[in-house]
C-alpha cells in the first residue's frame, strides 16, 4: 500500500497548486473537495497516471473434488 499524499504550493499572487499522490482512481476528487472548496474556484485541473489506474483485488476460490469409493 502506497503513501497518500496532497502537496499545496501557494504562490505570491494567490494561487494554489495542489498535487495528489497515492490515490488511485476518481476518489481523490472526494479527498479534495471539501479543501477545494474553501480555497476558492479551481481554474485548471490535470489528471495523473494514477487517476487512470484500477484497484488491484486478489481473489482466491479454492475447489476441492473428493471421491469415496466402497473398498
Amino acid at each position: 500500500m502506497s503513501m497518500e499524499t496532497l502537496e499545496f504550493v501557494i504562490y505570491p499572487d494567490g494561487r494554489v497548486q495542489e498535487k495528489v499522490t497515492g490515490i488511485i482512481g476518481n476518489s481523490c476528487a472526494e479527498v479534495t473537495a471539501a479543501i477545494e472548496a474553501q480555497l476558492g474556484k479551481v481554474v485548471v485541473q490535470e489528471t495523473t497516471s494514477e487517476y487512470f489506474a484500477q484497484p488491484v483485488t486478489e481473489t482466491a476460490t479454492a475447489t476441492t473434488k473428493a471421491r469415496f469409493t466402497e473398498w
